[in-house]
């Protein structure tokens, strides 16, 4: 279902070989004939050579084991794997058909690198010694030398990676938000994020008192007759305690967020949503004057963490979903009683197939335990429609208009708008992902493809309000507010 379904295939291997290990207790013994079992040889498979295969294996087994590829490790959850990276062959400025091959040359002459050369019947641009000035595009008066992004600049909305001076992308920690939109774009399989694979394993094997939840997102990415049923009987099966569907958390989130939206709008404050940590790392990162207009709501897998850890302290939360930003959430916000790890699709399904366990279609769709509303907090709008809807339902609405961005794009758009206070709306629901959740990079299918599933899925729930859900769980025994102390601290590490 997506452009580099070979580099997926690859990732499936390492996780699925990593979690086996795992399972059996001899990782650390095994973790380094992995490589060896994946690219036997002599034959390579998708590189020039086997050697090289191996060393890209071997830096996978890394980030599967939750370490950096490389030696320093700066502790952004997304990684650059230098081995694979290093095959990229497209290189800033390259010279199109539109070249004349003057004799002038300004190209050549306005090289200071040695990297221009004259060519039969075109100037030629040597990716090797090329610096990337763009001296020569600047000197061509026929303009014929375009300048390219790799697909991994180009795909990250925050400008946060470049080049060291061999080629190999650099991703910027202090501007990286996270959101994971280079991963999938790399035509080589050369980013990736780290994994949490084994803690999971460790504390199932353990027999730990441990909890999985699924994001909203979930449902229809694996067809319309896999529920969140389907769900739970797999991950009980794996040995977790007991699952919960996120779309709980969406509840729990809008009641609390329409709570504060309703306060602001009348204090004539200005708000923006605090569900996508994407979108809280863009604000903190780089339009910190607003980070005081982030919602103090904990997003729905905060919320569920803590509506589980406040009936069982011992609980471990383990989140599953699309987001690779998610991760950051969890190790790096420093929000008290949040998830514990954090596992893609990939992730579990690699959990899953080191045991044997599969997702098996249910007949009937009756496991709910969230509204309609909880459930489309995964979709641009969703988490706007059930603020309003809770606003309704508490009988204090209020005339609020809610800038729904969807996209990096129109995050930035709203986002400098509010900075400099030209902002129509009241409040920015802010989304990196276009569509929201279900676009996640980590998506098991694009959305194209899970739409109608989706739909066919949440067409089936019954049509229980918010606060009506909500009145079966008890409210008090944990807060729906990021802690002062917790918020500074995960503003430090941001």
């Amino acid at each position: 279902m997506y452009a580099d379904e070979g580099v997926i295939n690859i990732k499936h291997k390492v996780l699925r070989r990593v979690a086996e290990l795992a399972y059996q207790g001899r990782l650390e013994e095994e973790k380094e004939n992995i490589a060896k079992e994946l690219i036997p040889g002599p034959q390579a498979q998708f590189r020039c050579c086997i050697y090289k295969e191996r060393e890209i294996i071997r830096e996978r087994v890394k980030l599967a084991m939750g370490k950096a590829p490389g030696h320093h490790d700066d502790g952004n959850i997304i990684q650059v794997i230098h081995s694979a990276c290093e095959d990229c062959p497209i290189s800033s400025y390259v010279v199109t058909d539109n070249c004349m091959n003057c004799i002038g040359k300004a190209c050549v002459n306005a090289c200071k690198f040695d990297a221009c050369h004259n060519g039969i019947h075109r100037s030629y641009i040597d990716p090797q010694k090329c610096k990337e000035c763009g001296m020569c595009a600047k000197a061509c008066p026929y303009h014929a030398i375009a300048a390219l992004k790799r697909p991994c600049k180009f795909a990250c909305p925050v400008d946060a990676i470049t080049y060291d001076d061999h080629g190999i992308s650099v991703i910027d920690e202090k501007k990286c938000i996270r959101c994971g939109h280079c991963i999938h774009r790399c035509p080589f399989g050369a980013i990736a994020s780290k994994a949490y694979i084994v803690p999971v394993i460790e504390a199932l094997k353990a027999k730990k008192r441990i909890y999985a939840m699924a994001a909203p997102a979930t449902e229809g990415q694996f067809g319309s007759k896999v529920t969140m049923n389907s769900w739970k009987k797999a991950m009980k099966q794996l040995g977790f305690i007991d699952f919960i569907e996120v779309g709980l958390g969406g509840d729990l989130t809008a009641a609390a967020e329409a709570e504060e939206w309703s306060e602001a709008y009348k204090a004539g404050q200005k708000k923006t949503t605090s569900c996508c940590p994407a979108f809280v790392n863009m604000i903190r990162r780089h339009y910190e004057p607003l980070a005081g207009n982030i919602s103090t709501t904990v997003s729905p897998m905060c919320a569920v963490s803590r509506y589980i850890k406040a009936k069982d302290p011992e609980a471990i939360c383990v989140f599953i979903g699309p987001c690779i930003a998610k991760k950051s959430e969890a190790m790096e916000f420093g929000i008290e009683g949040n998830a514990d790890y954090v596992l893609t699709f990939s992730e579990i399904r690699a959990i899953m197939a080191a045991k044997g366990v599969e997702l098996y279609p249910e007949g009937s769709n009756t496991y709910q335990e969230s509204s309609i509303y909880g459930k489309r907090f995964a979709q641009s709008g969703g988490v706007t429609a059930a603020v309003l809807q809770c606003l309704k339902e508490s009988e204090d609405e209020i005339d609020a208009k809610v800038n729904v961005a969807n996209g990096a794009d129109e995050c930035k758009k709203a986002l400098m708008l509010m900075k400099v206070d030209r902002l129509q709306e009241d409040f920015i629901e802010g989304m990196i992902c276009s569509g929201g959740c279900v676009g996640g990079p980590s998506a098991f299918k694009e959305q194209n493809y899970f739409k109608k599933d989706r739909e066919t899925l949440l067409k089936q729930a019954d049509g229980r309000g918010v606060h009506e859900n909500l009145r079966k769980y008890d409210l008090d025994s944990f807060s729906m507010h990021r802690e002062e102390e917790a918020e500074s601290e995960g503003e430090a590490s941001a």
